[in-house]
C-alpha cells in the first residue's frame, strides 16, 4: 500500500467471490434490501483475508466473515448502511476478549477492516458484477471514505457516490482498492457418476464448472450438461477431467487435450485404464500428455464410490491451485 492512501490493488485468489456477487446481482434485480460487505484489511489470525465478500439481505446472508458468531452484529449493521444509504466502516477486533463483541467468544486473535456497501443506492454496479461473473478478465472496485465507489471490468468503469465518512480507526488510508480474477475453470468430459457430486463441491471452492457429454442419457443425470465439439477452444479450462466410463470417449478427449495448453489433465480410472489408453495413443501425443497429466485422478484419501471419489478429486485440483506441496502426479 502506498503512502498516498491509495494502496496497489490486491491480488484476491482465495475464498468464492462468484457465489456472492451472483446473489448481490438477484439482490438488485428483485429490489432485495442488501449490503455487500468486503473485507479491506487484515491484521493476524482471522476468518478471512482482505477482498472477502458476503452479502447480507433481510432473508439472511450469503458468505461468511467469521465461523457465524459475528454475522447477527453485521447483518445489523448491514441494514443500518443500507436504510442510510451510506457506507458503513466496521472494525472486528478479536485480539483481546475485551474488545468483542458483547456475548460472543471466538477463536481466531486478529482483527478485520470491513466496508459495508448499500447496494440499493449502487444499482450501476450490477451490470459489472454480471460481466465478471460470464467474462473473462478482473474486476477492480475501489472504495473510498468519501462515498465514492468505483468498479471496472475491462474496458468498462462506472462511478457510484453514496454519503461518506472517515471510518472510525486510526490510519491514513482513504481509498481501498481490491481486484477479483475470473474464477479457475474446469471442463469435466463425461457426467458419470462422480460428476453428480463433484460439480457443487468444485463450485463452492470457487471453481467454474462445465460438464461436456455426447450422450443425451448420460447428460439427462446432470443439469446443464451440455455437448459441443468446441467446448475445449470455447471455455480455455484451466484443468480438464477425463471421466467418460467409456474407452473410445476417453480416448477422443486425450487426443483433443494432448494438442491443448491446459495445465492440468486428470483421467479417472486404475493405472491399467491409461495403460490400455496410451497403447493406441500415437507416441508424440502421449509425450505432450504425460507433463501435464494425473492419473489416476484423486488423492489417496480413502473411501469408496462416486463421493469418495469425487472428494479425492476435488482435494488434488484445490491442492493443485494453490500449490500446495504434495500435490500428486
Amino acid at each position: 500500500m502506498s503512502a498516498h492512501g491509495h494502496p496497489a490493488p490486491l491480488d484476491v485468489e482465495e475464498g468464492n467471490p462468484a457465489r456472492v456477487l451472483r446473489a448481490a446481482v438477484e439482490a438488485l434485480h428483485t429490489g432485495q434490501r442488501a449490503a455487500l460487505a468486503a473485507v479491506l484489511e487484515t491484521e493476524g489470525s482471522t476468518y478471512t483475508r482482505a477482498g472477502t465478500l458476503a452479502l447480507f439481505t433481510d432473508h439472511g446472508h450469503v458468505g461468511w466473515l467469521s465461523g457465524g458468531c459475528l454475522e447477527p452484529e453485521i447483518e445489523r449493521r448491514a441494514m443500518q448502511a443500507v436504510d442510510r444509504e451510506a457506507l458503513e466502516w466496521l472494525e472486528i477486533d478479536t485480539r483481546d476478549d475485551d474488545a468483542l463483541f458483547s456475548g460472543n467468544a471466538v477463536g481466531c486473535r486478529g482483527r478485520q477492516r470491513v466496508v459495508l456497501l448499500p447496494l440499493p443506492a449502487l444499482t450501476r454496479l450490477e451490470p459489472l458484477f454480471s460481466a465478471w461473473l460470464h467474462g473473462d478478465g478482473t474486476l477492480d472496485m475501489t472504495v473510498q471514505t468519501n462515498g465514492a465507489v468505483t468498479c471496472q471490468f475491462a474496458d468498462v468503469r462506472m462511478r457510484e457516490q453514496v454519503h461518506g465518512s472517515p471510518p472510525d480507526w486510526p490510519g491514513i488510508l482513504d481509498a481501498w482498492t481490491l481486484r477479483w480474477r475470473r474464477p479457475p475453470r474446469v471442463l469435466i468430459y463425461g457426467a458419470g457418476p462422480e460428476a453428480v457430486p463433484l460439480r457443487p463441491l468444485l463450485e463452492g471452492l470457487g471453481w467454474s464448472v462445465s460438464i461436456s457429454e455426447p450422450r443425451a442419457a448420460w447428460r439427462a443425470r446432470v443439469p446443464d450438461a451440455s455437448f459441443t465439439e468446441e467446448a475445449l477452444t470455447r471455455l480455455r479450462p484451466d484443468a480438464a477431467l477425463v471421466m467418460h466410463h467409456n474407452f473410445e470417449r476417453d480416448l477422443e478427449a486425450l487426443q483433443l487435450l494432448a494438442v491443448s495448453t491446459v495445465p492440468f489433465i486428470g483421467l479417472l480410472g486404475p493405472e491399467r485404464r491409461r495403460e490400455d489408453l496410451f497403447q493406441v495413443l500415437p507416441e508424440s501425443l502421449r509425450i505432450l500428455l504425460l507433463p501435464r497429466l494425473r492419473s489416476p485422478i484423486g488423492m489417496p484419501l480413502g473411501g469408496r464410490g462416486p463421493e469418495a471419489i469425487a472428494l479425492s478429486i476435488a482435494a488434488q485440483l484445490q491442492a493443485w491451485r494453490h500449490g500446495v506441496h504434495g500435490e500428486l502426479q
